[in-house]
């Protein structure tokens, strides 16, 4: 009887311990690029990302440009804006987050030189709570009705 009431505590306190937390992991699928001919001063990468967890991608790097940055466009009175974020873009657990032409996208400022169709170039995407990931985003021209 005493085995019994020494374990039966333990016994609950591992009944009712919570389920381990999700891993901070991001998925990253499709990621491409536009092309450039050297001399642009910037260029356009589109990429599809889905976080376990809530997080935030929170900055772009790539040795292809002076420095990369999280846009968004919308639309003012007419008028199609781009802008920074510079806080970064939410990623709601489970949710898959498009970039893509039009609407949010990663945009290389100052490329450091050509960026030819079927050549690739590699993308460090820096996260809230996920470790880093580098991908290698293929250099293609936009689907057609896709225009940035």
């Amino acid at each position: 009887m005493r085995h019994f009431l020494i374990l039966a505590p333990l016994a609950l306190l591992a009944a009712c311990s919570p389920e381990p937390a999700a891993e901070a992991n991001v998925t990253i699928t499709d990621p491409w690029c536009r092309p450039a001919a050297a001399g642009a001063g910037s260029v356009g990468c589109y990429v599809t990302l889905q976080a376990a967890t809530d997080d935030r991608l929170t900055a772009v790097a790539s040795p292809a440009a002076a420095r990369g940055e999280i846009h968004t466009m919308t639309m003012d009175d007419g008028v199609m804006r781009m802008r920074e974020l510079p806080d970064g873009l939410p990623l709601p657990a489970g949710e898959s987050v498009a970039l893509k032409p039009g609407a949010e996208h990663i945009m290389l400022i100052g490329p450091t030189g050509p960026l030819d169709e079927g050549t690739e170039v590699s993308l460090t995407l820096t996260f809230e709570a996920a470790p880093a990931q580098t991908v290698m985003a293929q250099i293609r021209s936009a689907p057609h009705g896709m225009g940035h």
